[in-house]
C-alpha cells in the first residue's frame, strides 16, 4: 500500500468514516438503558436522560474549538487527542459507581467526540473530487446512522443483563481504531479541488473570517436548517422507550421489553442506510443545477413528515417468548415483521420516512464541501453542528418533558407516540431553509471555486517568475 496511492486513501477514508460513526455508537448507547442506568443508580429516567442532553451540548461546542485547530494546524494530532478523550471517558461511563460520576464521565467523552466529527469531515472533503461528494458524503451519512443504530443495539443487547458492558466494549473499539487511525494518509488541504492540482495550497483559518463565512448565504441557511431538523431527529432517540412501552402495555417483562424497544428501533431505522440515494440523486441533479443537492434535501425532508406521523400510531402486536434469551426475541420479532400485517406495515413505513430524511445529511455535508474554501470547511461543519446539538438536545429534552405532560391525558404508549408525533413537524422549517439555500448555492459556489483559481494563478506566476 503505496503512501497516498489509491489503496492508502481508501483505507484514510474508511478509518475516518468509522471513527467518525463511533461517536453515535457512544451517544446511542443510553437510551435503551435509561431505566437501567437509573435503577442502579439510584436516579430517575430523566436524570439520565439529561446526560444524554449534555452531550449533545458539550460535544458541539468542543467541535468549534477542534475544528477551528484543526483548520489552523495539522491535523492528525487533533484527530488522536479527541479519540483518546472520548474513550477515556466511555470506559469511566461503564465503571462510574455514582450518578455525578457517570454524569461527568459522559461530558468528558462528548469533549473528545466532538473533536472526532468535525476534524474528519474535513479530511474526508478534501479525499473526495467534487463531482462524487454527493455519494461520499452518503457513506458519511450512513456511518452516522449505523452509528446510532448499533449504539441503539449494543445498548439494547449487551446491556439487558449488565449495563455496564457496552461501554467498555466500545471504548475497546475506540482503542482500536485509534491505532488504524495512525497508518492514515496525511491528506492535504484543498487535495480534491481541480484548481489546486497543481499547486500546494497553504491557506489557513484565521480569526477574523467568520465574516467572510457568514457572507456567504447558503452557509447561514445550512447552519440554522440544524436546529429544526435535530429537534425532530433529537426526539427519536426516544424510539426504542416507545417500544418498550408497547412491549410492557402487551404485558412483556422489563427485561424483554427493552430488548423488544431496542431491536424494532433498530429495524425502523435501517432507511438511513438509502442515503445513498439522497446522495446519487443530488449528485445527479447537481451536474444540472447547482441547486441540485438543496432541492433533494428540501423535498426529501418535507416529504417524509406525514409518514413519521403515520409511523407511531399504527397499531401492531408482537408475539415474542417473554423471558427468552436475546437470540429467541429477535428471531421473533423478525418472524413477526412476516407474519404480522401491522408490524410489517410499521416496518415499511419506518423504512420510507427515514429514507426520504436521510437525503439531508449527505447533500448537507457535500454542499458545506461546495461552498466553502478548504481551510473553512471543519470550522463551518462545527458551527452546524453547534446548532445541531442545541437542537437536538433541545429535542431530547423538550419531548421527555412532552411524555410527561402528554401522560395526564394519554397513558403510555400512546403519550409517547402522540409526543413523537407532534415534534416531527420541526422537519418543514428546515425544508424551507434547504429551499431558500437552493436560490443562494449558484453564487456561493462560483466565489469560491474563482477565489482558489485566483490563489492557483498566483502560485503559478511565483514559481514561473525568474529568479534574481
Amino acid at each position: 500500500m503505496s503512501k497516498g496511492g489509491p489503496a492508502h486513501r481508501a483505507y484514510s477514508v474508511v478509518v475516518f468514516v468509522v471513527l467518525a460513526s463511533l461517536d453515535n455508537v457512544a451517544i446511542g448507547l443510553v437510551p435503551p438503558l435509561y431505566g437501567s442506568i437509573g435503577a442502579d443508580l439510584g436516579v430517575g429516567e430523566g436524570h439520565i436522560a439529561l446526560a444524554t442532553t449534555v452531550m449533545f451540548l458539550f460535544s458541539a461546542v468542543a467541535a468549534v474549538g477542534f475544528a477551528y485547530a484543526g483548520d489552523r494546524t495539522d491535523r492528525k494530532p487533533i484527530l488522536l487527542l479527541g479519540t483518546v478523550i472520548w474513550v477515556a471517558g466511555t470506559a469511566w461511563s461503564g465503571l462510574a459507581g455514582s450518578y455525578p460520576s457517570f454524569l461527568l464521565s459522559q461530558v468528558l467523552a462528548s469533549i473528545g467526540l466532538g473533536g472526532v466529527a468535525s476534524v474528519s469531515f474535513a479530511v474526508v472533503s478534501d479525499l473526495i473530487s467534487p463531482r462524487r461528494r454527493g455519494l461520499a458524503m452518503s457513506f458519511w451519512g450512513l456511518s452516522q446512522g449505523v452509528g446510532t443504530l448499533a449504539g441503539t443495539m449494543v445498548g439494547g443487547l449487551l446491556g439487558s443483563a449488565d449495563w455496564r458492558r457496552p461501554f467498555l466494549v466500545v471504548s475497546a473499539a475506540g482503542v482500536v481504531a485509534g491505532i488504524a487511525y495512525l497508518l492514515t494518509y496525511d491528506v492535504p488541504r484543498g487535495d480534491s479541488e481541480p484548481e489546486l492540482a497543481q499547486v500546494d495550497y497553504d491557506e489557513r483559518i484565521h480569526h477574523d473570517d467568520l465574516p467572510k463565512i457568514l457572507a456567504r448565504r447558503t452557509n447561514v441557511w445550512l447552519i440554522l436548517q440544524g436546529f429544526s431538523a435535530q429537534v425532530a431527529f433529537g426526539s427519536l432517540v426516544w424510539l426504542p422507550v416507545l417500544f418498550r412501552a408497547r412491549a410492557e402495555a402487551q404485558g412483556y417483562s422489563a427485561s424483554t421489553a427493552i430488548v423488544v424497544g431496542s431491536v424494532f428501533a433498530t429495524l425502523f431505522q435501517a432507511g438511513g442506510a438509502l442515503s445513498i440515494l439522497g446522495g446519487l440523486a443530488g449528485d445527479r441533479l447537481q451536474r444540472r443545477t447547482p441547486r441540485g443537492r438543496a432541492l433533494v434535501a428540501a423535498v426529501g425532508v418535507l416529504a417524509a413528515v406525514p409518514f413519521y406521523v403515520v409511523l407511531y400510531f399504527v397499531p401492531f402486536r408482537i408475539d415474542v417468548p417473554d423471558g427468552g434469551g436475546t437470540g429467541a426475541v429477535i428471531r421473533a420479532i423478525l418472524a413477526d415483521v412476516v407474519t404480522e400485517p401491522s408490524v410489517g406495515l410499521s416496518l415499511a413505513t419506518a423504512i420510507f420516512a427515514l429514507a426520504l430524511t436521510s437525503a439531508n445529511s449527505p447533500n448537507w455535508y457535500a454542499l458545506i464541501a461546495d461552498v466553502n474554501p478548504p481551510e473553512h470547511r471543519g470550522t463551518v461543519y462545527s458551527l452546524g453542528n453547534l446548532v445541531n446539538g442545541v437542537g437536538r438536545a433541545g429535542g431530547n429534552a423538550l419531548v421527555g418533558v412532552a411524555f410527561r405532560g402528554l401522560s395526564g391525558a394519554f397513558p403510555p404508549p400512546l403519550n409517547y407516540a402522540v409526543g413523537l408525533a407532534a415534534f416531527q413537524f420541526f422537519f418543514i422549517p428546515t425544508g424551507v431553509m434547504y429551499w431558500l439555500a437552493s436560490k443562494t448555492v449558484a453564487r456561493d459556489m462560483a466565489d469560491t471555486h474563482a477565489a482558489l483559481a485566483t490563489y492557483a494563478d498566483h502560485e503559478q506566476a511565483v514559481i514561473r517568475a525568474p529568479r534574481p
